[in-house]
């Protein structure tokens, strides 16, 4: 059985926007670690939040969910505020125009963040990958990774999540597999070539 990965990055895999053929016109970019998230601060304990801090360092939100971290350009005045590059989530050697989702914004802006969303729903979304509105989430997000997460431990991301500046960044709507986007996007996966099995 042959093994195709696109490129590995701790399991997450990367590639340039259309197609998944590697030429000499793309270039691997290594997506920005972040490096300073914001300071919490708010209603919950200082040690909650410092604890919720350590977590989504731990776990790279940032890196998915922090505009421009995802292309090496990370924009600093979004720092887990969704980000405007997608990642394409369908096999790219089945499907030429792949479905592409765009990382959420995690602050707590009530129009395009998690302002509106209880706190309990946020957890839920952490460990089942079930948003607020009963949908599964793709696994292009790792909650399955996640799923035995402690009550504490997630009560202790969404502390943090709460206590940091709420940022205004509505990210673009998820596309389709098959439909045609113009929007940057990166590959993530491991995928299986089935002619050569």
């Amino acid at each position: 059985m042959l093994i195709r990965i696109i490129a590995v990055i701790s399991g997450l895999s990367l590639f340039g926007c259309e197609t998944p053929q590697q030429d000499e016109s793309r270039e691997f970019v290594e997506p920005q670690t972040i490096q300073a998230l914001p300071e919490g601060e708010g209603h919950y304990t200082d040690s909650r939040v410092r604890q919720g801090k350590y977590l989504v360092e731990l776990l790279a939100c940032g890196v998915c969910h922090s505009d421009g971290a995802l292309t090496g350009e990370l924009n600093p005045n979004r720092l887990l505020a969704g980000s405007g590059t997608g990642i394409a989530y369908s096999n790219p050697m089945l499907q030429k125009n792949p479905g592409v989702v765009f990382p959420g914004n995690l602050t707590s802006d009530t129009e395009t963040g998690l302002g509106a969303w209880q706190d309990e729903e946020i957890a839920r979304v952490i460990r089942t990958g079930i948003n607020k509105h009963g949908q599964r989430n793709l696994s292009v997000m790792p909650w399955p990774g996640y799923a035995k997460m402690t009550d504490e431990d997630a009560k202790s991301i969404v502390a943090y999540l709460r206590s940091i500046p709420a940022v205004k960044h509505k990210v673009p709507e998820n596309i389709r597999p098959g439909k045609k986007t113009r929007l940057p996007y990166v590959y993530f996966g491991v995928y299986r070539n089935k002619q050569a099995m």
